[in-house]
């Protein structure tokens, strides 16, 4: 049987959607699937368009195109069969209405399995995986790290306004590339790093604090969650979905969480400054033994839900 050809689309943002198309693309070529990939610019309605007139007159150059975040309907010419790896916030109203031109949806948590559901269309999970930063060559503190790389809903700011308020805390270590944003006088205990780091220093960083703090207001899968699993990390996360599917109590530490608005089809969460601190002083008194433990537990998950997602696309794979 000749292997299926499978065009991944998806825009080209440098950031998460970037990862998973890399992510993507390696899982299903070494599931035996013939790939190409489709990095979009933002979409604009001349290029729109132009896409559109040259693929209708085609046919079909792939047996499935999976479009990943959003609803290509300009694309839909190019496979015999489409499908939706969606993140629930950013499913926007314009996607919703072009659902006709997909057959299905690969998702990659359970939160979004449901979500979908809800909207008629045959949904299947898949789950994911996010690139192993561990690096054992790397001593590790016990010290607090955070990086939300570019976004702004990762509970940066909350954090921030935390940690002035606790100077008797440890110094906790911040990669934050969000411009624009001015964040006044930072706490003698907070290092703030806002320029690019390069992929070394950044793994290094990762592997060098024991304790990474992790409370998304919400997650299309959760990868700076995953990587610190993958470096054997203790990640402190919000208790609500997605991300304590990603994390729980035996792999980690849950903050209590608070529905605070929504995007798209996705609840946005919060946490209560008194919570977030018991999980914190939690961490600082924290025996090796029981850090060592989490993070175990945490590397062992990363490593059971790597190999799933590899098998769970396989079968997929067989049906196309």
């Amino acid at each position: 049987m000749a292997a299926p050809r499978i065009q991944l689309l998806a825009r080209d943002n440098g950031a998460g959607l970037s990862r998973d198309m890399a992510l993507l693309a390696a899982a299903l070529g070494e599931a035996g699937a013939a790939v190409g990939t489709t990095a979009l610019p933002h979409r604009g309605r001349v290029s729109e368009w132009l896409t559109r007139a040259r693929l209708a007159a085609r046919a079909p150059a792939f047996d499935l195109t999976l479009m990943l975040e959003r609803v290509r309907p300009e694309f839909a010419r190019a496979a015999r069969r489409n499908v939706l790896v969606p993140n629930p916030e950013y499913f926007r109203a314009r996607d919703r209405a072009a659902l006709a031109c997909v057959e299905e949806a690969w998702v990659k948590t359970r939160h979004a399995e449901r979500l979908f559901a809800t909207l008629g269309m045959p949904v299947h999970y898949i789950g994911f995986t996010s690139r192993d930063r561990r690096d054992p060559s790397v001593p590790r503190r016990h010290a607090f790290f955070h990086g939300p790389g570019r976004s702004n809903n990762k509970g940066t700011a909350a954090l921030l306004k935390l940690w002035a308020a606790h100077p008797e805390w440890p110094t906790l270590t911040v990669a934050w590339r969000r411009k624009h944003i001015d964040l006044g006088t930072l706490p003698a205990n907070v290092r703030l790093t806002r320029e690019h780091l390069d992929d070394d220093a950044y793994r290094q960083l990762q592997n060098a604090h024991r304790f990474h703090l992790c409370p998304s207001q919400t997650e299309g899968y959760g990868h700076y969650l995953v990587e610190a699993m993958s470096c054997g990390a203790v990640v402190v996360t919000l208790d609500a979905e997605p991300m304590n599917e990603l994390v729980t109590a035996e792999r980690g530490v849950l903050v209590p969480a608070t529905a605070t608005g929504s995007q798209d089809l996705a609840t946005l969460y919060g946490f209560d400054d008194a919570d977030m601190a018991r999980a914190i002083e939690r961490c600082v008194a924290m025996p090796e033994t029981e850090a060592a433990m989490l993070g175990a537990a945490a590397r062992d998950w990363y490593d059971a839900e790597r190999a799933a997602f590899a098998e769970r696309l396989k079968a997929l794979l067989a049906a196309v």
